[in-house]
C-alpha cells in the first residue's frame, strides 16, 4: 500500500509522537520513512545593518538551524533503526514550511505524509496558522493527521 512515508518533525513533544507513531505504521506496512525538518528562512533585519553583520548573523542562523535539524533527525534515525525501519533524513531552510513539506514529499517519491497538529481550534489557527491544514489543502498525497 504505502512504501515511503514523509514525516515532518521539529523536535517538539508533538513531533516525538509523530516519530513514534510513524515508525509503528511503517513497520506494519513494510514502508520506509523520510524524516524532514523545515526551518524558516532568516527574516530580513528590521533595522539598518552592515553587510558583514548580516553575513555573520546569517552564518550563525544557518549553523544553529542545521545543528538543530541534525539533532532531531539523528534521534528519529536511531528510533527507526531500533525498530528495523528504513530511514533517511533531510532538512532545509524555506520561506514556506507547508510548501516545502509538499515539495519534499513529491521529490522523494513519498506516497503518504504523517503530521501532528496542535489542535488549537479555530481561534488558535487564526492567530498562529496551521501548517497541517495548509499541507492538507495543497497536497494531492494522502495525509494522516495525529492529534
Amino acid at each position: 500500500m504505502y512504501q515511503r512515508i514523509l514525516v515532518p518533525v521539529d523536535g517538539s513533544d508533538l513531533s516525538d509522537r509523530a516519530i513514534h507513531e510513524s515508525i509503528g505504521l511503517a513497520r506494519q506496512l513494510g514502508a520506509a520513512i523520510t524524516g524532514f525538518v523545515a526551518e524558516p528562512k532568516l527574516d530580513a533585519p528590521d533595522r539598518p545593518t552592515s553587510t558583514s553583520a548580516l553575513l555573520r548573523e546569517a552564518e550563525e542562523y544557518d549553523a544553529m538551524t542545521a545543528a538543530h535539524a541534525q539533532q532531531v533527525l539523528d534521534r528519529f534515525a536511531a528510533a527507526a533503526q531500533a525498530a528495523g525501519v528504513p530511514f533517511e533524513g533531510h532538512h532545509a531552510q524555506v520561506p514556506r514550511i507547508d510548501k516545502a513539506i509538499i515539495t519534499e514529499a513529491e521529490s522523494r517519491g513519498c506516497d503518504l505524509i504523517v503530521m501532528v497538529t496542535h489542535g488549537r481550534g479555530a481561534f488558535g489557527e487564526f492567530l498562529y496558522g496551521s501548517q497541517t491544514k495548509a499541507v492538507l489543502s495543497g497536497s494531492k498525497l494522502p495525509l494522516l493527521v495525529l492529534h
